[in-house]
């Protein structure tokens, strides 16, 4: 399937994608879903993601993570910029080519200027990785 088919298969299900033409463009395409305060987030995965040992690239999984974590901090703090200024990533398990990835960022703490997320990466009911940060808000 091509990416734009991909695309078109999501955006039909309800699913937005980023129109970004910077290195998420390359890196995705990723979709999200507003479910009432949380947002869902997928990332159906392709040969472009693979690495040498035929499985996803881990600085994929950790982008499509810091993406998702970046966007619900700018929804928690109604602000139009932030900054990832702290973000671990613990591999659980690999994902295979053609898996598709979800996540949904948990805002454990936000104040004034930060927020601190963390979240589990799913394929099916397998956790396939865990991801902690903190943003930092800008005015």
């Amino acid at each position: 399937m091509t990416e734009l088919q991909l695309v078109e298969q999501y955006t039909a299900q309800g699913w937005e994608t980023f129109s970004d033409e910077g290195f998420i463009q390359t890196a995705g395409p990723f979709f999200y879903k507003r479910n009432g305060p949380e947002v869902h987030f997928l990332f159906p995965t392709s040969l472009k993601h693979q690495n040498l040992r035929h499985v996803v690239q881990g600085g994929a999984l950790m982008t499509f993570a810091d993406r998702a974590f970046g966007v619900v901090a700018r929804h928690t703090t109604e602000t139009k910029s932030t900054a990832t200024i702290q973000f671990n990533y613990q591999f659980v398990d690999a994902v295979q080519i053609g898996d598709t990835v979800e996540l949904t960022p948990v805002v454990i703490k936000a104040t004034k200027s930060m927020v601190f997320l963390n979240g589990e990466l799913i394929v099916g009911d397998r956790t396939v990785g865990f991801a902690t940060g903190v943003w930092k808000r800008f005015l």
